[in-house]
């Protein structure tokens, strides 16, 4: 067993704010800071002399960005296989452009992101950066140690689909997803919405002010529309609608057509917007004709949900632990023995068109 302390990079333009960081990690048991840089040039020395496990990279910064920092590491992952990857935890001041440039981020592959705390109260926006930090760390370590080992198979063959999944049987696709689908998505829309006109539903869990960015950014990469959905539009086709952030959407069928719901209501799995909250809803609203997913993410979110779902006919995917950033919410639905088929990320979009009775081709 690796006994080795987590090997920890900050990267901030804000000399209080790295200070701010290293109070934070340094009560942790396990892990050590031995780095801290003022720049994304800075860092990349650092990390071709000596890589560390995880580094904290401010989004915003003067000179080489976050953005631009953050495939520069990823290059450099590339280019040392076999050798353990450098993580990256974005740090965000969700304004507007924080806000955009975090979701850019999380779609080219960076681990997960934290917030700058900003409140009044000194003593308050350091516990939250430590309950941040201590929250994110936890899943890192859980992903680093969970694949040294018995991991499953990268590639299980699917199963052969079955006979009600013929051209026309599915009206919708509905997604679930939390930490690492920023990029799951980024990869799994582009080459779906090539090749069939179905609407699509995605719920996210992503804070209020970064959705409506999500879904620009995911309408640049797609040919549908994708829009943060409205309470009360009607569903169209060629359209993906993304729950927006703080609020769970819904779908209701009235008079023979399927409209948008969002609302308030408290949260479920301490998720608002919910995967199982939209799950109970789009079973209902499309009796034997939902093709759901369960992608990588954080926690339980969705495995309620498909029980109904499965009860109101849908066929249900769910993304493999090997490709999954976290394997909580897709391990959790496996759990359930509800799930008809556990696939890698690339398999996923080929395996949906067949389905569907489109096409095949593989994601890129």
């Amino acid at each position: 067993m690796n006994t080795e302390p987590l090997r920890v990079l900050i990267v901030d333009d804000s000399r209080i704010f790295r200070a701010a960081l290293q109070d934070a990690l340094e009560g942790r048991p396990g892990l050590r800071v031995v780095g801290s840089v003022w720049s994304g040039e800075k860092a990349l020395e650092f990390v071709r002399q000596s890589p560390p496990d995880l580094i904290t990279l401010d989004v915003n910064m003067p000179g080489r960005g976050g953005l631009e920092t953050l495939s520069d590491i990823q290059d450099l992952n590339a280019s040392r296989p076999g050798q353990p990857s450098v993580g990256v935890l974005l740090v965000s001041a969700l304004t507007s452009r924080g806000a955009a440039t975090t979701v850019e981020g999380l779609q080219r592959g960076a681990f997960d992101f934290i917030r700058k705390p900003d409140g009044p109260d000194e003593k308050a926006n350091a516990a939250l950066l430590q309950q941040q930090l201590n929250e994110k760390i936890d899943l890192f370590v859980q992903r680093r140690t969970g694949r040294s080992g018995t991991a499953p198979p990268s590639h299980p063959e699917p199963r052969v689909a079955p006979s009600s999944a013929v051209p026309g049987r599915f009206q919708c696709i509905a997604i679930g997803s939390s930490t690492g689908g920023p990029a799951a998505l980024a990869r799994l829309l582009p080459a779906l919405t090539k090749q069939t006109t179905l609407p699509i539903f995605i719920v996210q869990h992503m804070p209020m002010g970064m959705t409506g960015y999500f879904a620009e950014s995911l309408g640049r990469r797609c040919n549908y529309r994708i829009v943060e959905a409205s309470d009360g539009d009607p569903v169209q086709p060629s359209t993906v609608y993304v729950a927006p952030g703080g609020q769970h959407m819904i779908v209701r069928r009235r008079a023979g057509r399927v409209f948008l719901g969002l609302n308030d209501q408290p949260p479920e799995n301490r998720c608002r917007p919910s995967v199982d909250v939209f799950f109970r809803s789009v079973a209902l609203a499309y009796p034997q004709s939902v093709l759901a997913v369960v992608l990588t993410g954080m926690g339980s979110d969705g495995a309620q949900g498909l029980g109904p779902l499965k009860r109101n006919g849908a066929y249900v995917l769910v993304q493999d632990e090997a490709t999954s950033v976290v394997w909580g919410m897709p391990g959790a639905a496996v759990a359930t023995n509800l799930v008809d088929e556990v696939l890698p990320l690339d398999r996923l979009g080929p395996t949906i068109l067949s389905l569907l009775g489109s096409k095949a081709t593989p994601c890129n």
